[in-house]
């Protein structure tokens, strides 16, 4: 389901109106972090969360600290909730066994960077992940769960759509208000191209923590794109987004569906698709975590874009990480 449009303006009718849900919602989620006992560890936890609902880019931010981590010498597994998936207890990812019904799209695609536990016991997939060899864990959301003492805690956020109006579900898009998330934040990192870069800092000032900037580039597989004809899928969080990659790579976009976010690819909508794109003489073509989801059968007809986070200073996270161990 996408998110309704009055999240992303400026405070109106409807948002004041929901206001007092907000306050309900926003004191359930503190109360929740008050009662909650998390556990420690003998190994430091980066949790990588947001306080938005939705996508900000937390799973190409989480493949990029797992690559850190791995260039300083470190171990680190990750541990996550497995939204989407069917699983009851914590297991290990394997790509080889695991479907996206089973685990969920994000471990899976994460599992081909480090070992990926999904547990909807982030404590127990945590244990276990130690108990593996893991000297690190990379908790892919769970900033509001208490289950696990988190060392280092990293707020994301898309750029260009900042924290929308401001307020708390269902009056916007937030999980809990704005100086109450970041207060608990060791690191915010803020993701999108310059310019929405810059309004972000206009319009939300500077936070109670460092303050990273990054954003996402295609990854170079050597596919030349430019003037290909092409229909894009995607069922992430903010789908523009992926589609306006496409084109930045020089592809012409003939048609964009826009899928709710961990849509379910069927077999009739990926045959709808297919008849579509020979009509209009394109590729279908969708972004890596979709493409997880995919029939087997689809895998060799549709082409996966895939994005990497580069961080335009790195300083201030690698300082932290470095005070981990």
């Amino acid at each position: 389901m996408q998110p309704p449009r009055f999240w992303y303006r400026p405070p109106g009718f409807r948002s004041t109106l929901l206001s007092p849900l907000g306050a309900i919602y926003a004191a359930g989620t503190a109360r929740r972090l008050a009662k909650g006992t998390p556990l420690k560890l003998d190994v430091p936890v980066v949790c990588v969360g947001n306080i938005n609902a939705g996508g900000t880019g937390k799973t190409p931010t989480v493949i990029a600290l797992a690559q850190r981590l791995q260039e300083m010498g470190h171990t680190p597994h990750i541990v996550s909730r497995g939204y989407g998936g069917s699983v009851t207890s914590a297991v290990q990812v394997n790509e080889r066994i695991h479907r996206a019904a089973d685990v969920g799209d994000e471990p899976l695609l994460l599992a081909a960077f480090a070992p990926t536990w999904v547990s909807p016991d982030r404590s127990q997939g945590a244990k276990l992940a130690v108990q593996s060899g893991a000297d690190a864990i990379i908790l892919d959301d769970g900033f509001q769960n208490p289950a696990l003492h988190k060392d280092l805690a990293i707020v994301v956020v898309d750029a260009s759509r900042g924290f929308g109006n401001g307020k708390v579900l269902p009056a916007g898009p937030l999980r809990e208000p704005i100086e109450t998330g970041l207060s608990r934040a060791d690191l915010l990192l803020s993701i999108g191209p310059k310019k929405a870069q810059s309004h972000f800092v206009q319009t939300w000032g500077r936070p109670p923590c460092p303050h990273l900037q990054g954003h996402l580039t295609p990854l170079q597989t050597g596919m030349d794109w430019q003037g290909s004809r092409v229909l894009a899928f995607a069922g992430i969080g903010h789908p523009q987004k992926f589609f306006a990659t496409v084109q930045e790579l020089g592809a012409e976009l003939v048609k964009s569906e826009a899928l709710e976010d961990h849509q379910p690819l069927s077999q009739a909508l990926m045959t709808r698709l297919e008849s579509e794109a020979r009509l209009l003489g394109a590729q279908l073509v969708t972004t890596e975590k979709d493409a997880t989801r995919l029939p087997d059968e689809f895998r060799a007809k549709v082409l996966a874009v895939p994005v990497r986070l580069e961080i335009e200073d790195w300083s201030a996270l690698d300082t932290a990480l470095t005070r981990l161990f």
